[in-house]
């Protein structure tokens, strides 16, 4: 058996590895049918454990070993194959530890920071757990799209997607990882990250770097720049970004009153309600785990995200539920370019708006 065909054996194995957590947490497994929270929550305290999302975690890396034997021994078509599906881990690992830092990754709290810190924060060069815990569950969480209060909508200002932006200056936004500037700032926060913590800062730093040196070592310098480098610095930012921008009507979002989940239902949208294909396709790439059920994980942020599918289905809301990113209608890029027009354009956001209740829109990218 070649060397690619042993990596490709990897890549299936880890597949095969983290179906076990999948299997176990299921809640088709077994006579339950959790139909509302409480039966939710029961569930998910009886299946919590400190094992099966070991296996998660390990899965995917085993996976990523494929990939890297791919990107040595496939040839140039090996090396883009690996650079996407390096960018497509480093997505599912920082939404693994999205909920490792929520503290139901496993059943121990403790251990949900270790295995974040060690798994993904640590190899990929991210921010230490409290700093990220702190930044998303106490500032975000509470204060979605709040402007002067939501870190994440301070970040998209940055970028300038603000009241008034040209059209170039939204264009530019929405690919911003992928620009000189976008590059700089994910390098500078890789190499700062001493400054985020301290204890330990430059030893976290070098973190990516030894990965990096790791994969050239025991593979060969395809792996190093093609699996890792290349996904992480520019393919997975791309990924995290447009994901970002798909959890919340940033600019436009409807203040509510009431319980969380009449809240978050004015702040948030729901991609692709009725498109399985494209949900089968965001959620095993750039909305993985529980990303595309953003609206039913604000509104109840304690939920493990094999439960929020049964959540969702159990909750009123969103109104705002476009079936495309990029084209049609109720396309979220489209309606985040409308809520930033000048004032001259309302009626044109609201026919927009009106024509996602109704469900009218096209289907698509």
């Amino acid at each position: 058996m070649g060397v690619l065909s042993i990596g490709l054996v990897a890549v299936t194995s880890g597949i095969a590895l983290r179906q076990v957590d999948r299997w176990w947490f299921s809640p088709a497994r077994g006579r339950h049918t959790p139909d509302s929270l409480r039966s939710v929550m029961r569930l998910q305290r009886e299946r919590l454990n400190d094992i099966t999302p070991v296996l998660l975690l390990l899965g995917h890396w085993l996976e990523f070993a494929g990939w890297c034997a791919v990107a040595v021994y496939g040839g140039p078509w090996g090396c883009a194959v690996a650079a996407l599906a390096g960018a497509v881990k480093f997505r599912h690992l920082q939404e693994v530890s999205h909920f490792a830092v929520h503290g139901v990754l496993v059943r121990g709290g403790r251990l949900n920071t270790l295995l974040a810190e060690v798994a993904v924060h640590v190899p990929l060069g991210f921010v230490p757990v409290p700093v990220r815990r702190r930044r998303h569950v106490r500032e975000h969480h509470p204060n979605a799209t709040v402007t002067g209060a939501d870190p994440n909508l301070a970040e998209l200002h940055s970028v300038g997607l603000r009241p008034g932006a040209t059209v170039v200056r939204y264009v530019l936004a929405l690919i911003h990882p992928l620009t000189p500037a976008g590059v700089y700032g994910t390098v500078r926060s890789m190499t700062g990250l001493r400054r985020e913590t301290a204890t330990g800062g430059l030893l976290r730093a070098a973190g990516p770097v030894a990965v990096t040196t790791a994969l050239a070592l025991v593979f060969g310098w395809e792996a190093a720049v093609f699996a890792f480098l290349l996904p992480r610095l520019l393919l997975y930012p791309q990924l995290a970004w447009m994901s970002l921008l798909v959890e919340h009507r940033w600019f436009d979002p409807e203040v509510m009153t009431g319980p969380p989940v009449a809240v978050e239902a004015g702040r948030c949208l729901r991609l692709y309600p009725r498109n399985a294909s494209l949900t089968l396709l965001a959620r095993g790439t750039w909305l993985p785990y529980g990303d595309l059920y953003h609206f039913a994980h604000s509104a109840h942020p304690a939920v493990r995200w094999n439960y929020l599918p049964a959540l969702e289905r159990t909750l009123r809301g969103p109104a705002y539920r476009p079936h495309a990113l990029l084209l049609g209608e109720s396309a979220v890029l489209r309606h985040h370019r409308l809520a930033l027009s000048p004032a001259t354009e309302p009626t044109r956001q609201s026919t927009a708006s009106e024509e996602t209740v109704r469900g009218g829109a096209r289907t698509g990218w």
